[in-house]
């Protein structure tokens, strides 16, 4: 009797581990990657499957996050933002109002969800943060970067996807003071705040490296790469990195004690060696034409991959350790990357999406298709989830078998 109890709890104690473990913004580990296997490597002429589309999501530019057996979408109607909540087969099951998002230049929900067990955590993109209850929407608090902590508004709307570590929120209001904070997810409180360069807030998602004498929070704001000690918000350095527009909106990639920081708008960007205990950097190379605008990067097997902007405007693979460029291509249009089961899977600012096997020898698109359904720009970056690609496009969210 005493080993079935002790089977029951050790059962009931990895349960509650599992469903209080966050959602992360591109993927499980925030690189891009996704773990799953057996999927397909040639796609028909017409490309995959569709399983099924919906059509009711409004303007935006999130991309579906998957808990509790559902999937998890932020558009806006008219001026207001909303959470939809999706079956596993496209049927709305819930949509829950959490108000005024972003109409301006490009209006539309920016921000993708992050869950927690029951609760969701939602950025807007005139800095409204909200922590809400999934069963029902009721809001168990809230917090404004304008008017709580003194954030200052930028040209775009607030993007980043708010990155949970156990029950610390991080998040850039991007003010003199409150610059990046930690916060309390269960409540709201301020855990700390830090000044960081203050600078205005850049779009980006941070990332959280786990390095043996600390964890390290790395960003980018308006003018610099900074990375914060995530235990108590002190700013332990800063590298420029520079724009026309101060936007810099993709993630760092993180790989063997380096960093890899890169914007739009003909920046490019710099590969950064950290020291061991994360407390400096030194600049080990710079690629000016490694400018992606929002598409992101992956890094794999000792290369990284994705697409320019403006200075390069094709798709290009990097030598990590050295920065030389092994291939350029301009095979179909620049856009979002990610992957799985050794290929990268594209979707293009043009709306072509392909896969290509992940290797610096060549580009080779190995299958494409367009996406004709949605509207507005094709910005969002793409999931793919057991066995499954998913693609949204402004009003509409499309399930494509791939495995």
């Amino acid at each position: 009797m005493s080993k079935l109890i002790s089977f029951i709890l050790l059962s009931l104690i990895i349960t509650v581990s599992a469903s209080a473990q966050a959602t992360h913004w591109r993927g499980p580990n925030s690189n891009g990657i996704y773990p799953d296997k057996n999927l397909l490597k040639e796609w028909p002429a017409e490309g995959p499957a569709m399983l099924w589309h919906f059509d009711g999501l409004g303007k935006g530019f999130s991309s579906p996050v998957f808990a509790n057996d559902h999937i998890y979408l932020t558009g806006t109607i008219d001026d207001q933002g909303y959470i939809y909540v999706l079956s596993m087969d496209g049927k709305q099951t819930a949509k829950y109002p959490y108000g005024k998002e972003f109409i301006e230049s490009w209006p539309g929900a920016r921000s993708s969800v992050t869950i927690v067990g029951d609760l969701l955590y939602m950025e807007s993109g005139y800095g409204s943060l909200f922590c809400m209850n999934t069963k029902d929407g009721s809001i168990k608090w809230k917090k404004e970067f304008l008017s709580d902590f003194d954030g200052k508004n930028i040209t775009w709307g607030f993007t980043e996807t708010v990155l949970i570590d156990k029950d610390v929120l991080y998040c850039t209001p991007g003010g003199k003071v409150n610059n990046v904070m930690a916060l309390n997810r269960l409540t709201g409180e301020t855990i700390w705040s830090s000044t960081g360069k203050e600078e205005l807030s850049a779009y980006c998602t941070p990332l959280l490296i786990e390095l043996p004498a600390r964890k390290l929070l790395v960003t980018m704001t308006a003018n610099d790469i900074i990375g914060l000690d995530a235990a108590t918000g002190k700013l332990l350095w800063a590298h420029p990195q520079t724009n026309e527009w101060a936007v810099h909106a993709n993630t760092p990639v993180y790989a063997d004690g380096g960093i890899f920081c890169f914007s739009g708008y003909g920046q490019g960007g710099p590969k950064l060696k950290l020291s061991a205990d994360g407390s400096s950097v030194t600049q080990e190379w710079f690629a000016k034409s490694f400018d992606s605008r929002m598409g992101g990067a992956v890094y794999i097997d000792g290369y990284v991959y994705g697409s320019g902007d403006t200075s390069g405007k094709e798709w290009q693979c990097l030598d990590w350790k050295t920065g030389e460029k092994k291939y350029a291509s301009t095979d179909v249009a620049k856009g979002v990357v990610i992957y799985a089961d050794g290929m990268l899977y594209g979707y293009t600012q043009k709306g072509e999406v392909f896969m290509a096997k992940a290797t610096p020898a060549e580009f080779k698109v190995a299958g494409k298709f367009s996406i004709t359904m949605g509207s507005d720009q094709h910005w969002a970056h793409p999931v793919i989830n057991d066995g499954i690609l998913y693609v949204r496009r402004g009003n509409a969210v499309m399930a494509f078998k791939i495995s």
